[in-house]
């Protein structure tokens, strides 16, 4: 279907973001599929349409959910979101006008882990300046250097123990690495030592790995102090959301030496990276590739499909977030 088509007999939806095939094509002729890449594209839906749209799958996190876009949607009743995080949807607005937000949880976890894991090692063992090393043909004229880092004699504070925390922690306990973590509250399914102070325990460890939720009460927090406290053998994972760190904090840590290192998937302003990381050989950077295999971004996909047509078939949304618990109909 195509953008302004109305239908008075079927299921009204809006795919808001990028369109990808398991979303344009998993719905059935009993919904009408309306599609806006843009916040432009959305204001450009005839008022006819918008007064239809029921559902909104929004389709990545740059695509803003607020206040004043689902305010355009008078009868809206579910967000099913795309990724485990969803600061970029107002879930308070969505709670206060009875709309259901769903996320995607568990079917990235185990992907986002690997990715972690991966960024640490690759960081710690400056595996891509090895890799340039064999390319510019030195290794045939001299030896390549020791590496600096290791895992081996690493401590590791993991910011936030959700899933994916917990995911990354037995990650590193196969690889036999002391793992400690910081959360507002202690978490129930671990027996790793919770520190409630996070400077307290960036000075126990050498190593922060961050997955926590983005939003206000996380914009931030890995900041001067922290990394002051972290020390110059420290080195920062992030792959959280990029308002969790001050980027320019950062920098000045890594330019000081007062930190050793970073690995970085996510940014403050994507996929804009400021030009004085990019020049820096003390850290690793990637274009937020989490979840990004085919494999699991289909079933993050699918999930999107799974709860709109839940919900619209009578039945419960599958995944919804805290903010917008499901109570019944």
């Amino acid at each position: 279907m195509t953008a302004g088509s109305i239908s008075s007999d079927k299921i009204d939806l809006l795919i808001y973001g990028p369109v990808r095939p398991i979303l344009e094509n998993g719905f059935s002729d009993h919904f009408v599929v309306h599609k806006a890449e843009t916040r432009g594209d959305l204001e450009r839906l005839t008022p006819a349409v918008r007064e239809k749209i029921r559902g909104v799958a929004v389709t990545y996190h740059t695509v803003r959910a607020d206040r004043d876009s689902l305010s355009q949607l008078p009868k809206i009743e579910m967000v099913a979101s795309f990724g485990v995080g969803y600061d970029h949807i107002d879930a308070k607005y969505a709670a206060e006008h009875n709309i259901i937000v769903t996320n995607t949880p568990d079917v990235l976890t185990e992907e986002v882990a690997d990715v972690a894991m991966g960024l640490l090692i690759s960081t710690l063992r400056e595996f891509i300046k090895a890799d340039r090393y064999v390319r510019s043909g030195l290794w045939q004229t001299q030896n390549y250097p020791l590496s600096v880092g290791s895992l081996r004699d690493r401590k590791v504070g993991i910011v936030g123990m959700g899933r994916i925390g917990q995911a990354i922690a037995r990650r590193l306990d196969a690889s036999l690495v002391p793992v400690v973590y910081h959360s507002r509250n202690p978490s129930k399914d671990v027996s790793y030592k919770h520190y409630p102070d996070l400077i307290e325990m960036a000075k126990a460890v050498d190593t922060l790995m961050v997955i926590v939720p983005g939003g206000a009460s996380t914009n931030k927090m890995i900041n001067a102090e922290v990394l002051k406290a972290l020390g110059p053998r420290g080195v920062l994972i992030n792959v959280a959301r990029g308002s969790v760190v001050d980027e320019q904090a950062l920098i000045q840590a890594l330019k000081s030496g007062a930190i050793l290192a970073a690995g970085l998937d996510v940014f403050a302003a994507e996929p804009n990276v400021p030009d004085e990381l990019k020049t820096m050989q003390n850290v690793v950077l990637l274009p937020h590739i989490g979840s990004a295999s085919v494999v699991t971004r289909n079933a993050m996909d699918q999930l999107v499909v799974d709860n709109l047509k839940s919900w619209f078939s009578g039945k419960a949304p599958l995944t919804p977030v805290a903010e917008t618990p499901f109570k019944g109909r």
